[in-house]
Parts: C-alpha cells; structure tokens; sequence
C-alpha cells in the first residue's frame, strides 16, 4: 500500500508541475483587451500645515499656576522651580515651560542658565511666534544681564 501512495503522489506531483499556470490579468474583467488603462487622477497638493501654536497642558496649567509668579527674592523661587521642573517632565518640548524656567533663572541671579533655557525654547518654538517671541525676549535679557549688550540687541531686533 505504502508504494502504490508514493506513486500517486509522485504523480500527482508531477502533473502540478506541468501543468500551465494562469494568466494574470491587470485589467479588469469588463475591459476588453484593447481598451485603454484608465489614467489616475491627478496628484491633489496638500495644504500647508498651520502654524503650531503651544498651549499647556491641563495637568502642566495647573502646575505653572500654582508657581508662576516668583518673588523677587531668590530664595524663594524653590516652590516655582519645583513645580515647573515636574511640568517639564509632563511636557518636555513646550517652549512656553522653558520660558518660564529661564525667567525664574533671572530672578535667581542665574543668567547663564537663563540663556540655556532660552535658547531650548527658541529651538522648540518652531512657527510659534509667540513663543518665539517670548523666548527671544527671554533670551535678550538673559544676555545683557551677562553685559552682552551687543549681542541681546541683535536678538530684541530678531524678535
């Protein structure tokens, strides 16, 4: 028995082989063989994207409210830079959180961290311009605080 199956098989096998396959046709069943291909439609240009425009969260709102308003007097800014520093953790590229950090930096008397602070929110501005704005004016102070009145005034002129 064990040899009458294996030549079935083999048979069966052998006619598979042989035996023509389809043709595949790309046209669709009602088109004759001479009609044209149906042309595609023309490529429809997409829109510009809008301008982002940054808005904090609900969660880093809350956060920013309950500390944004620093004192003038440095060594009460821990609250502020607390809250803002786990607001940052919720939204690490919203420019509008890292305005806010460098501004509590210049009241601490921390130019040089302001400036950092700026210029990370200028890269993540983007096409915002207000937060560009902000940022830029961030950016100005920081850098006459530092005496590098020169280059705050290019900056304030950009923005």
């Amino acid at each position: 028995m064990a040899p009458l199956a294996a030549l079935m098989l083999a048979g069966c096998a052998a006619s598979l082989r042989t035996s023509p396959s389809p043709e595949i046709s790309t046209r669709p069943p009602s088109a004759s063989p001479n009609a044209p291909t149906p042309e595609l439609p023309p490529e429809v240009p997409r829109p510009a994207p809008a301008p982002r425009e940054f808005r904090l969260s609900p969660a880093t709102q809350s956060l920013v409210g309950a500390g944004s308003h620093p004192s003038r007097d440095a060594a009460t800014c821990s609250a502020p830079q607390s809250t803002l520093d786990r607001a940052l953790r919720i939204e690490p590229s919203n420019p509008l959180l890292w305005i806010e950090l460098g501004r509590i930096r210049l009241v601490e008397g921390d130019a040089h961290q302001a400036e950092v602070c700026g210029r990370k929110a200028l890269a993540l501005a983007s096409s915002d311009q207000r937060a560009l704005s902000g940022a830029g004016h961030l950016l100005a102070d920081a850098l006459r605080t530092q005496g590098r009145n020169q280059e705050a005034s290019e900056v304030e002129s950009r923005w």
